[in-house]
């Protein structure tokens, strides 16, 4: 997979004989975790905290029962749409477990990706995703470990983007699909149970973040209406960013006076973005290298 480039010095990367880790010309050398993971951060880079074993755990299980299939295939089509071929190198940025990317990798035959998140429990589970992906330990807001103009499709699911290194990545007619919540994203829950609501700027925010790097060049809305039983719902609380903020005890009690069976809207917004023309990924020269 020609995709990595070494978090120290920006050479690329390229598997060890051995197959137990990466290299980089200039000797730089990642293991590979017996989990299956590699992490690629610079000496003494500390990343920002990452989902915990026990939200991971919880997204596992949630996805696992299909709950949010639809909104995958949303993501599969917005991924695999356009004029310019099936894409062969995708890279899913902020892809906690590589749910996501393994759907889409089995849309795509000839297709390979990296799975990119802060969270080394993530990657763990990443690592078993496809075995057309790599899973990645780095951070996400920093210079990617990732070479310039060497992928065709960023994914960017609930998760940070990075904007500056969005664009770099991508390849001339590349393309980054971003999945966000819309503002009535889980309504039926936020009362209840307590939970962050959606930032009724959050549309604006992301095309300032993305603007100056990036230009929008499709949208699409995925709605529908879930019906989800009080452990799903606890599922899913536990495997977002609410369950940084609640207190455990009290978000049990309140899934608990919950009916058995609750409706749950699911409402995001996906989003397709291009490279601004002239942007750092046309020429294909990294500027992190030498």
């Amino acid at each position: 997979m020609q995709l990595l480039a070494c978090p120290v010095c920006g050479d690329p990367l390229t598997t060890r004989p051995d197959d137990a880790g990466l290299r980089c010309p200039a000797g730089h050398a990642f293991d590979r975790a017996r989990q299956g993971h590699v992490t690629l951060l610079p000496p003494g880079h500390v990343p920002p905290s990452g989902d915990s074993a026990a939200m991971v755990a919880d997204r596992v299980a949630f996805l696992a029962a299909g709950h949010y299939a639809g909104l995958t295939r949303a993501l599969e089509d917005a991924v695999t749409a356009g004029d310019h071929g099936p894409p062969g190198a995708l890279l899913d940025l902020g892809g906690g477990t590589g749910h996501h990317l393994a759907a889409v990798l089995d849309r795509l035959p000839d297709a390979a990706g990296v799975v990119l998140d802060s969270s080394r429990y993530a990657a763990r589970r990443a690592a078993g995703a496809s075995p057309r992906a790599l899973a990645v330990v780095a951070d996400a807001w920093a210079r990617l470990p990732v070479r310039t103009a060497a992928v065709d499709r960023v994914l960017v699911v609930f998760a940070p983007r990075n904007g500056p290194e969005v664009a770099r990545v991508l390849r001339p007619g590349g393309r980054l699909v971003v999945v966000t919540p819309a503002a009535d994203h889980l309504r039926e829950l936020v009362g209840p149970l307590g939970l962050l609501r959606v930032d009724p700027d959050k549309a604006r925010r992301l095309s300032a973040a993305l603007g100056p790097h990036l230009h929008p060049v499709a949208a699409a809305a995925h709605r529908e209406h879930l019906v989800l039983d009080r452990a799903a719902v606890a599922t899913l609380v536990g495997m977002g960013p609410h369950a940084r903020h609640l207190d455990p005890a009290r978000l049990a009690a309140a899934v608990a006076a919950l009916p058995g069976r609750t409706p749950v809207t699911l409402s995001v917004d996906v989003t397709t973005w291009a490279p601004e023309p002239g942007g750092p990924g046309v020429s294909g020269h990294d500027p992190g290298t030498t």
